[in-house]
């Protein structure tokens, strides 16, 4: 009997040995699939961050790394260089008013005198309707970088304030007053005389739902071919009536309208140019055909 106890417990170690391999093969084999999806999971999430790695540095335009991973990307639409924003550096008070009955005269005599109560006294422009809205007169006035409204302000006499029938007020931010007047021939440079022809159509617009990026983009784009124009300014709204933007465009007199009118037209039976386009992007807008009675 004591002879046989080491032969018995070198056959249980045999056998114990025999069942360990197979356990430890088992546990491997399940471990394995654990590592392996481990592994693969971690690229994943690089691959997660890096868009918006990619979208915040493409900002900068000096990261030469930045403009090589955005535009190899397939995934990517938007433009690898965008638009210049559009800088609008002063307010200007938009006043459009309706003539009393008789009274269409004396209002445009009044319309013209610089008041001088205002910021900018004689930083204004005059337009008087030949066609289009309810208004018979617009003046556009300059009211420097900032605009303040007080609570006590001298009220206009009877006398001036029965010259209208009814007005509206609206504050806009727009162009320096040099690139105003510039655009609308009425700089100091300039001689007025050559610019008393001009033809002005006065717009405003309210771009429909979703459509204000885009609708200003079109309006500040360049004047398009067949565009007889000779200046344009882009007017966005701060306070007041029903509608986003204002743009003024300037003919040097009616032929050149015309002409523009014509090519317009052209262009519209061909299923092409800015007649479609606003009409993919606002709500509302009107035209006014003016002509200028100061400066």
């Amino acid at each position: 009997m004591v002879s046989g106890q080491p032969l018995l417990n070198l056959n249980k170690e045999r056998v114990f040995m025999k069942l360990t391999v197979p356990f430890m093969a088992i546990a491997m084999l399940a471990l394995g699939p654990l590592t392996s999806a481990k592994a693969q999971s971690s690229p994943a999430r690089s691959k997660a961050t890096a868009p918006s790695t990619i979208s915040k540095s493409s900002t900068s335009s000096t990261s030469p790394t930045t403009a090589t991973s955005s535009s190899s990307s397939p995934a990517s639409t938007s433009p690898a260089v965008s638009a210049a924003p559009i800088v609008r550096t002063d307010v200007y008070h938009v006043h459009f008013t309706k003539a009393a009955l008789g009274k269409a005269t004396q209002l445009a005599d009044s319309l013209k005198r610089p008041n001088l109560q205002d910021p900018m006294p004689g930083h204004s422009l005059v337009l008087r309707h030949q066609d289009g809205d309810s208004w018979d007169y617009a003046v556009i006035q300059h009211m420097g970088p900032t605009a303040t409204v007080e609570a006590v302000r001298p009220a206009p006499s009877p006398s001036v304030r029965d010259l209208s029938d009814w007005h509206n007020d609206t504050f806009v931010n727009g162009p320096s007053w040099a690139e105003f007047t510039k655009a609308m021939g009425i700089d100091e440079s300039a001689d007025k005389s050559k610019t008393t022809g001009s033809v002005y159509v006065v717009s405003v617009y309210r771009p429909a739902a979703g459509h204000r990026e885009q609708l200003e983009k079109m309006l500040g784009a360049p004047p398009a071919s067949g565009d007889t124009s000779v200046g344009n300014v882009l007017m966005q709204h701060l306070e007041g009536g029903p509608w986003t933007f204002l743009t003024i465009a300037r003919f040097d007199s009616w032929q050149e309208y015309g002409t523009n009118q014509s090519n317009s037209v052209a262009a519209t039976s061909k299923g092409q140019g800015g007649w479609f386009q606003l009409r993919e992007h606002t709500s509302f807008h009107n035209d006014t055909l003016t002509d200028r009675i100061f400066p």
